[in-house]
């Protein structure tokens, strides 16, 4: 059984920087949800502090490398 997810380009975009190589849509989700999962079980600390800040540097990051990359 499967199920259709839409997002928009933008969004489909974003993910497949995070997908890699051989990877399915599937596998790719289903490891982006185990990763979701274990930062939970490290009591939720981590989300406010480290998964946030991470999450800003590799948003600055993808931005940095999209102006340098713009021709």
């Amino acid at each position: 059984m499967s199920t259709t997810i839409r997002v928009s380009d933008e969004t489909k975009s974003r993910l497949r920087v995070r997908k890699q190589d051989g990877e399915s849509w599937d596998d790719f989700l289903n490891r982006l949800a185990r990763q979701e999962r274990d930062v939970d079980e490290l009591g939720g600390f981590a989300e406010d502090t480290i998964v946030g800040e991470m999450a800003i540097t590799r948003e600055n990051s993808r931005n940095d490398w999209n102006d340098r990359t713009k021709s």
